[in-house]
């Protein structure tokens, strides 16, 4: 597999992970049970980050010069 095939690969998987996320948080209310709630809320939050944080990754390398010319 090559970069540009993997870069491919794993930001479908990254919009995958993103759509389950989203897709949860309307369900959340129906636990009935602040607490729970309240941390579920708080993990998706980071699910959200760090899969941003991939993605903004991903753009990097994408954009990076990889030649030896400087």
């Amino acid at each position: 597999m090559d970069r540009l095939a993997a870069l491919q690969d794993i930001r479908q998987r990254t919009l995958q992970i993103a759509g389950n996320v989203t897709a949860i948080h309307p369900l959340v209310p129906h636990l009935a049970d602040p607490p729970t709630q309240n941390e579920l809320i708080k993990a998706l939050f980071e699910l959200t980050k760090q899969v941003e944080v991939i993605k903004k990754h991903l753009l990097k390398l994408e954009k990076r010069d990889d030649s030896t010319l400087v």
